[in-house]
């Protein structure tokens, strides 16, 4: 279900369902919200596998329970400052496309319930490099919050073919 639906009032699946939740993960001084539905599990950093040419903002893969799944540096994917990571870090994983992605945060703050009227798309003046990470914003009061597209944190150029790596390489199973 698209966030656009839940604004219309005659969406059907909207109907029954008034609230949204949200994690909200903060990244340097800025919050920024993540559909909780998509969360799988939020974990402690642990070591990385550098993976050869692979984009930038990809810190590396690890073996979580027997699946590799890619780590994405959220600081360096929306052009922040690096900062070591400290025992707020988080990595945050999550479902995109059939497969998981994990996120690393300076911190996963707290989960907050939205109303569907506090969900607006995100606005059409909002252009430039970074700002289709973003497919709405949450506002209760003077509090505005950007909820972060999963889809488009990885482009289809950019997705990292796991098949191609071994599990081996990463520490895994023998095959």
């Amino acid at each position: 279900m698209s966030l656009l639906a839940l604004n219309r009032p005659d969406s059907s699946e909207a109907e029954g369902r008034q609230e949204i939740q949200f994690a909200c993960i903060r990244l340097a001084s800025e919050m920024y919200a993540l559909d909780i539905m998509r969360i799988k599990e939020i974990i402690r950093p642990q070591k990385l596998t550098s993976v050869p040419r692979a984009p930038a903002f990809v810190d590396g893969m690890i073996n979580l329970r027997g699946t590799v799944i890619p780590v994405v540096d959220l600081r360096k994917r929306f052009d922040l400052p690096a900062t070591p990571i400290d025992r707020k870090t988080r990595i945050v994983i999550c479902a995109i496309s059939e497969k998981f992605v994990g996120l690393m945060v300076d911190e996963v703050t707290e989960v907050r319930r939205y109303l569907r009227h506090e969900v607006r798309p995100a606005p059409e003046f909002v252009k430039g490099k970074g700002a289709e990470f973003f497919m709405a914003v949450c506002q209760r009061e003077s509090d505005l919050v950007m909820l972060i597209d999963l889809a488009k944190i990885l482009s289809s150029d950019e997705i990292i073919d796991l098949k191609k790596i071994s599990p081996q390489a990463l520490g895994g199973g023998n095959g």
